[in-house]
Formats: structure tokens, sequence, C-alpha cells
């Protein structure tokens, strides 16, 4: 009995070896400088003739099925990534970690075409192939041509097809996300669930109907369903992850004095609130004063869901610890709230503890850390005044401890917080920081305030009241004069 002949199982690398001599000279040849050459007539190890059927299938290759190949490649690599990611310890790196499952399919893929006798995929295919299977394991599936397009700065889905975006300003409508509104709640928990990537999987369904969660791009995604006519999905992009305080003054955000002031501020470890509305840009500046600080600084950072990103950039952060609140499982145990992360967060012996937002009952637990010797920390808090914040923080400590009178948490306030810096958005569309406001002290249930900067003509703001005494001297300790908020304007 004969075995298979070696033909069938040479591979193309040996084409480029064989096809001068062997190729046909009228064999036809697909154009492309990229396509493969046409299949030898002649195996390029025993020079036996080869098969003319393996040869056809080679040169005119069958049509592909793309939408199940996707699926079929998608599943693959979901299956490569359960399979390594105890025994090998895959990249933390999501992107990482997805880009080198695509890889490794697309390339057994072409490995296994190869020995059935078809032709490979072409670069163009393969591709494109390897864009929508990486879409697919983040989950984002028919988002994933909106998130790729960086001038797109928001993305809002109210049910599958009455998709808005916004660039460069103006909100303008875009091409449906799914084919059902079913295909988009699919969409949404694949994404919840980790996309079969290793992140923490979080709920959506009727009985958790409200989902927040950041994208591996870095962008925030809020979901509803249940509570809605249709499933809503609304995902914020962060247009600048690395930006400092030269950026924001170059974009019109900071003055030149409110960057000195801002700058002092961080060297004298003061406590800072950035307040302002939904989407103004309080991350991005608080970002960019973290960015201020000495890389080797130990750093606790706390949020709802991952949004500052301080861990992903090792050269500007290297030593940072990042936090995030966990809801309670189905049977209603498990929750980690933002109050329990901040108690966890204080025993790291952290430098600086950054919380993400302020909303609730870690407000009285933050205020006690900034008045324990836990200095420098900053947060963000929803306002629609440098003057309202001051008011919500009351209002949030006043919930959080009952037992507490307003006159404490009055007191608590006027301690534990130095500045709020509060950014809005102007007539003109560009965002900017209008008041920069010092907490002096309390009487009562009245915290007393001095607003350094506020807004003055032409929507900028410009210095307003000196500091305090006690506030000038520590940032005099850094270097900064008070004259300089006044004298460069």
């Amino acid at each position: 009995m004969s075995g298979p002949k070696c033909w069938e199982r040479c591979l193309p690398p040996r084409w480029s070896t064989v096809r001068s001599e062997a190729a046909p000279v009228d064999a036809p040849r697909r154009n492309g400088p990229d396509s493969p050459p046409p299949w030898p007539s002649v195996c390029g190890r025993c020079r036996r003739p080869r098969s003319p059927s393996k040869r056809t299938r080679l040169e005119q290759p069958m049509a592909i099925d793309e939408t199940a190949l996707i699926a079929a490649l998608t599943e693959a690599a979901r299956e490569w990534l359960r399979e390594r990611t105890d025994e090998y310890g895959l990249p933390t790196d999501q992107n990482a970690a997805a880009a080198m499952a695509v890889e490794a399919v697309l390339r057994d893929h072409n490995g296994a075409r190869l020995m059935d006798g078809d032709a490979p995929l072409d670069p163009a295919l393969r591709a494109r192939l390897g864009r929508e299977v990486s879409a697919n394991l983040a989950g984002t599936g028919g988002l994933a041509r909106l998130l790729d397009d960086e001038a797109v700065e928001d993305i809002w889905c109210n049910g599958c097809d009455n998709v808005w975006i916004r660039k460069g300003g103006v909100d303008l409508p875009a091409p449906p996300v799914a084919s059902s509104d079913r295909e988009l709640i699919e969409m949404v928990r694949s994404i919840a669930a980790g996309g079969g990537l290793a992140s923490q999987e979080r709920r959506w369904d009727r009985s958790a109907p409200i989902l927040d969660l950041q994208l591996p791009d870095g962008s925030r995604l809020n979901a509803v369903m249940a509570v809605s006519r249709r499933p809503a999905v609304s995902i914020r992009r962060h247009r600048h992850l690395k930006a400092d305080l030269a950026e924001l003054e170059r974009l019109n955000v900071l003055t030149p004095a409110m960057t000195r002031l801002l700058k002092a501020a961080i060297g004298a470890r003061c406590n800072i609130v950035v307040s302002g509305e939904t989407g103004v840009g309080k991350t991005t500046l608080l970002r960019s004063l973290a960015a201020l600080l000495d890389p080797a600084e130990r750093l606790v950072t706390i949020e709802d869901s991952y949004e500052l990103a301080l861990d992903g950039d090792p050269d500007v952060h290297a030593n940072v610890v990042a936090l995030q609140a966990r809801s309670a499982n189905l049977e209603g145990a498990g929750e980690v709230g933002l109050g329990d992360l901040f108690r966890a967060g204080l025993r790291m012996n952290p430098s600086r503890v950054f919380v993400g937002e302020v909303r609730g009952a870690e407000t009285i637990t933050m205020l006690h850390a900034m008045t324990q010797g836990n200095d420098g920390s900053l947060s963000t808090i929803h306002a629609s005044s440098s003057e309202g914040a001051v008011s919500k923080l009351m209002l949030y400590g006043l919930e959080a401890a009952s037992q507490l009178t307003e006159t404490a948490v009055a007191r608590l306030i006027a301690e534990a917080v130095h500045l709020v810096v509060h950014l809005s958005r102007g007539t003109d569309r560009v965002r900017r920081v209008v008041s920069i406001r010092e907490l002096c002290s309390a009487h009562g249930s009245t915290v007393t305030s001095n607003e350094l900067f506020r807004t003055g003509p032409g929507g900028r703001a410009a210095p307003a009241s000196p500091p305090s005494e006690s506030l000038r001297d520590r940032l005099a300790a850094t270097g900064w004069r008070p004259e300089q908020a006044v004298m460069r304007r």
C-alpha cells in the first residue's frame, strides 16, 4: 500500500523555490503584489506532478462566508484565551491578550486552509477579519466602527437603530449598531461579561438593569434596560488620557495664573475637589493634576467603574493601586461599596487617595481621611457651581451620617477640603475652569469660602479675592507668590 504523496503535505513556503523552474508559463495568476504565486505543477520535494484539482482550488479559491467565519474565529479566540489564561499568565492588558488570540487563530486558520488545498486569506480580508474578531472579543460588535473613529466624542444608542454621536461638538445621527434590540442587549451583556477576556464580570439583566463600566479603550459605558422602553446605551470617550496642565492651558481650559496656583496647590498637598456638570472634563483635569506628582508616589484610586486609569501609564505613575466598586451577585451577596474601598485603601499606606466621584456614603469616610494625614487627595463631584459643590458635600455628609449635626459636617468639610475647582461649558461650547474657591472655615452650619478666581468678561475666569493667610503661607512654601495671580493674568 502506498501512503499519501509528499506533495499532499507540502506548504506554500516552497512555492518560491520551485516556481521559476516548475510553474507553467501560462499558469493563471491573480492580480496584486501580495497575491500568492500559482500552485507549482510539481512538488518541490520529490518533483512528482501535483494534482490538477489541488492546483485549481488554490488558484481559484472558493467564496468565503465572512459572517460564519467571523463567528467561528471569535469562538476559537475565546477558547484560546480560556485555555491559556491560567496556564501561561496572559498580559493583564486586555487589548494585548486579545491581539495574541486573534493572531493565533488567524494563523491556525490559514494553516488549515493550506493543508486542505485552499489558498490562504489575502491580506485585506485577513486584516478585516482580525478587526471584526477583536471587536467581538471586546463585545463591542457593531459599536466598533464608531469606537474606532477618534473624532467621535460621545455615542448614544436609543435602541438598536436610533443612534447618535457627538463629533466636533455637533450631534449627528449614525447607522444602526445592531439588527435588533435583542442583539444590542446581547452585545452589551458580552461587554459586561468581559467579552471572553480576563476582566471583572458585571451583570446586566432585569434584576440589575443599570450598568456602568469601562471599555478596553478607556471609554465609559452606561446602559439601562427594563426601566426604559428600549435598551439605551451611552458611551463617553476620553480624548485626553495623557493631558497635562500645559495642554489644558493651550486649550484655554486654564489661564496661566490658574496653572501656577494649581501647581503650587499640588506641591503643597492641598485637598482639591473638582466640580462640574456631566462630560465637562472633570476626570481629565484630575488626571492632569495627578501628572504633576512624583512617579514613585504611592497612590490609591477608588471608583465606581474604572475611569481614571492612572495605573495604565507606569512611566508617569509607577506605584498605583486601582480599586473598583462591585455590585451584589444574584444571591445579594458580595457587594463592595466605595466606602468599603476607601477604608481598605487607607490600610495600604497611600501617599494620596483619589476618589473618582463622590456621590454618597463614602463622603464622610473621605473627609475623615483628609483630616487624618492624607493631605493631597483629589476627587470629583457633580455640581452646577463651586458654591453648589460645597452644598452637595454637606448634603452627602448628612445623608451618610445621620448621627452628625449640620454644624459637625460643615466643620469637617472646612477642615478637609482646601480648594474647589469648577469647570463649565460656555456658550461657545469651550470647556473652561470658571471658578476656584478656597474653603476657609465653618460658622455654625455654614462653610465660609473665598473665591480666588471667578468668571469675568468673555466667560474667562479672572483673579478675584486674595487667598487667606493660612493658604497663602502654605502655597508660598512651594515658591508661589500671591502677586503672580494679579500681575500675570
